[in-house]
């Protein structure tokens, strides 16, 4: 007797959450781009910010790195957490929750009256985007079926490269019309709306059966975050990972996280399951998330500097110019999935890291006359192999973990990528700039001994120093440029290695092309939802 045809599964969101998914994840989309944008609009204000009074806030160079790091500090810091209350409290209560606090910080960003504020609400919207942004990760898996979703995270995934790529261009527009807090009002209107459609449009979700809270596991992730992030960006504020500012809490940080895995190892009701880790696909896709983020932010960072110190663009030129970035993560991202399918993970990810690692490494050649159109090229090259990267890592870390867990793996993935993109900034800043001081040195005997240290410390502030000698400091505009790009181009030596790197780990590790009819890269089956419970 012929054996029954298997009956196809039951689909496990809703029919009424299924027919409005795209509009679900259009109001996603809208919430990432605020929260990813604003962190690159401000990379472009920071001179406008520099400025006196009522310019601007007349803020140092310290005070001007505080302003990005602060944000960074406490993103960083409560992703895990602000994913794990999302599979607790539930991922849309966290969401408007994280919304609301981000409006509310930029409203008073864009209020600051010193530099001083200025931070301390920075690190406010720092706060509610931790929340924002492994919400919408962990919606986006519960609302689309499991064929649906790499294209959904293609999209998600393009999304965030847009907005990276497109924060300079919004700063620029509004710089140029606009007073400095404009960078933030903006988003105020846009949080508005959020706020809004997302109360009509997106369902409620968690874990049914959470289990009781690890509180311990919560307080050493994020004590060991926020130690690690701030020694991470101590070092590249004094261009030194052998200072004892730097030592102190980089090698505390990374103690407590140890504590944290032994206690996770051991507990009866883990915050996150370690056993996640032993899974290849997981590991190798967020391994590949911060090695992606470390090459890719270190380059951004010399990158903006390049353009508007060495090229003289303004900041709305400059951002212009990396939109072939934006254009290519926009078409393929979203794409990607069809190749995968073809070719396998493995080698769409190793091909899209080699071409990261050939588009970083070009910086290499550039000098103060390269071509726009190369730089083009070299921009959408970038783009195209950081597609073909991030679309489907994130696809085989948030498939690997059954849907219960989206917070969790959301926010897994999303400190990887934040720990690896403040990695990059440091320790690619921190040899662009002992570069830089090894190179200008030579050159700065004419500077009175007082102004003598400031003047090597970046291309910007020998510059500064330039301008205030007056007619003597023409000397030292030239040679300015050239030690700049001569530290350029090792910086983008070491950020190609890094980007290679990341191609041997998921060629090693990331799972090949799957056999036809054959499931995903998940290893956890996921439980089958009850009735009303996972998604409401």
């Amino acid at each position: 007797m012929p054996d029954s045809p298997a009956l196809p599964s039951p689909p496990r969101v809703p029919e009424a959450v299924h027919r409005r998914r795209w509009a679900i994840l259009g109001v996603l989309m809208l919430s990432l781009l605020i929260v990813v944008l604003d962190n690159s609009i401000l990379n472009v204000a920071v001179k406008t910010i520099a400025a006196p009074a009522p310019a601007g806030l007349g803020a140092t160079q310290s005070e001007l790195e505080w302003a990005i790091n602060s944000y960074t500090l406490v993103f960083a810091g409560l992703l895990f957490t602000a994913g794990l209350l999302g599979d607790r409290l539930g991922r849309k209560k966290v969401l408007l929750f994280g919304i609301v606090v981000f409006g509310v910080g930029s409203a008073l960003a864009a209020l600051a009256g010193s530099p001083a504020e200025l931070i301390a609400y920075r690190a406010v919207m720092g706060f509610g985007g931790a929340f924002v942004m492994p919400a919408t990760l962990a919606v986006l898996i519960n609302v689309f079926e499991r064929d649906e979703q790499p294209r959904a995270i293609g999209i998600w995934a393009g999304g965030v490269g847009l907005a990276i790529a497109i924060g300079p261009i919004t700063g620029g527009i509004l710089l140029e019309h606009f007073w400095w807090g404009s960078i933030f009002l903006v988003n105020v209107p846009v949080v508005l709306l959020a706020l809004v459609l997302m109360a009509w449009l997106v369902p409620d979700s968690k874990d049914p059966r959470p289990g009781r809270i690890d509180l311990t596991g919560v307080l050493l992730s994020v004590l060991g975050l926020v130690l690690l992030v701030y020694g991470i960006i101590r070092g590249g504020e004094l261009a030194s990972s052998t200072d004892v500012e730097v030592l102190v809490p980089v090698l505390g940080g990374l103690a407590v996280l140890v504590l944290f895995v032994l206690h996770e190892r051991r507990s009866d009701h883990p915050a996150v399951d370690m056993a996640y880790f032993r899974m290849p696909a997981f590991s190798a896709g967020v391994a590949a998330v911060a090695l992606v983020f470390f090459a890719l932010m270190g380059v951004t960072f010399f990158s903006a500097f390049y353009l508007q110190s060495v090229r003289g663009y303004s900041a709305l030129q400059a951002g212009l110019l990396i939109l072939p970035l934006a254009i290519a993560q926009t078409v393929f991202a979203p794409r990607v999935r069809l190749v995968v399918e073809r070719f396998g993970a493995k080698a769409v990810c190793t091909t899209g890291m080699l071409a990261l690692a050939v588009g970083l490494g070009a910086f290499a050649f550039f000098d103060a006359s390269t071509p726009v159109w190369v730089m083009e090229v070299v921009f959408f090259l970038q783009g195209t192999g950081m597609a073909h990267v991030m679309t489907p890592v994130t696809v085989a870390v948030m498939q690997t973990l059954p849907r219960e867990k989206a917070g969790a793996g959301s926010a897994i993935n999303n400190t990887f990528r934040q720990v690896g993109g403040a990695l990059g900034v440091a320790v690619l800043g921190s040899v662009l700039s002992a570069a830089y001081r090894g190179e200008i040195a030579g050159h700065l005997g004419a500077v009175p001994a007082g102004l003598r240290g400031a003047a090597g410390e970046s291309i910007e502030a020998t510059l500064g120093v330039a301008e205030k000698l007056g007619p003597a400091g023409k000397a030292l505009v030239q040679p300015a440029y050239t030690a700049f790009v001569d530290a350029m181009h090792v910086t983008a030596l070491a950020s190609a290695g890094v980007a290679v790197l990341g191609a041997l780990v998921v060629a090693r590790y990331l799972p090949g092309r799957a056999p036809a009819g054959a499931p995903g890269p998940s290893a956890v089956p996921e439980r089958p939802a009850e009735a009303g419970e996972s998604v409401r």
